[in-house]
């Protein structure tokens, strides 16, 4: 099996395999906004043996049988459809229904655990902030990547270069990030009480697919899509 080097970026090595992305959730390892870091970095940060994580990403090949969903082999029109129907689809559907049950679980239970609240009101705080998010790309970014997919030379943007949207997502992603980080954090991990009532297991178990979810997305945009729509636009421009 060929050695994988120190000085490769964890986004790298999810864009290859995506199901190493599962060592990477066990670890609590950031593939998605963090994905730019080596695994060098990444080791030195966490305080982790390079060794044991090299050996983790090995067995996980060794017992993978899907092997990978390449990314890298669609089109940028091809990615942001996907992107569009995968995960803008799943949070259009989730986003409702996990509000409803993170504000009635804070009503009901919210004496027992005083965090609850701020379950709710961090959560509906995201939910916004992604509607707006998922929109600017919808109706912005994602138009201005399939024109310059299909173009022979260098459109006229009406926002310059894709790199100007693509930092403002990549900022985005890093507050949603934050903002998946403090539920974590408030709910133990996910982690329901023994008097949690059916609701609260559920909010709980939507939550955690919810972050698992858009680890993946924010992947494949900041660490797949981005990185070649700015170098398609490269080469528009030298052309």
């Amino acid at each position: 099996m060929a050695t994988i080097s120190l000085e490769k970026t964890i986004g790298q090595l999810v864009t290859e395999r995506p199901s190493r992305s599962r060592v990477f959730e066990k670890l609590g390892i950031d593939y998605c906004c963090g994905g730019k870091k080596t695994i060098a970095e990444v080791c030195e940060k966490k305080m982790l043996d390079p060794g044991m994580l090299l050996e983790a990403l090995d067995a996980e090949a060794a017992t993978d049988a899907d092997s990978a969903f390449d990314y890298g082999s669609m089109s940028l029109s091809e990615l942001a459809d996907h992107i569009e129907a995968t995960h803008h689809s799943y949070l259009r559907a989730e986003l409702p229904r996990l509000s409803r049950m993170a504000q009635r679980v804070a009503k009901v239970h919210g004496d027992n655990d005083q965090r609850l609240q701020g379950v709710s009101d961090t959560f509906d705080a995201f939910a916004a902030e992604l509607e707006s998010h998922m929109a600017k790309e919808e109706n912005v970014l994602f138009p201005g990547i399939r024109q310059i997919d299909g173009a022979t030379k260098m459109p006229n943007l009406p926002f310059g270069s894709v790199a100007n949207p693509i930092h403002c997502m990549e900022q985005e992603h890093d507050g949603a990030g934050s903002a998946l980080e403090r539920m974590r954090e408030l709910t133990d991990g996910f982690t329901p009480p023994d008097w949690a009532c059916n609701t609260y297991r559920a909010l709980l178990d939507g939550l955690h697919d919810l972050e698992l979810n858009m680890h993946q997305h924010v992947h494949k945009e900041n660490n797949v899509l981005f990185p070649r729509a700015i170098e398609r636009e490269k080469e528009l421009q030298g052309a």
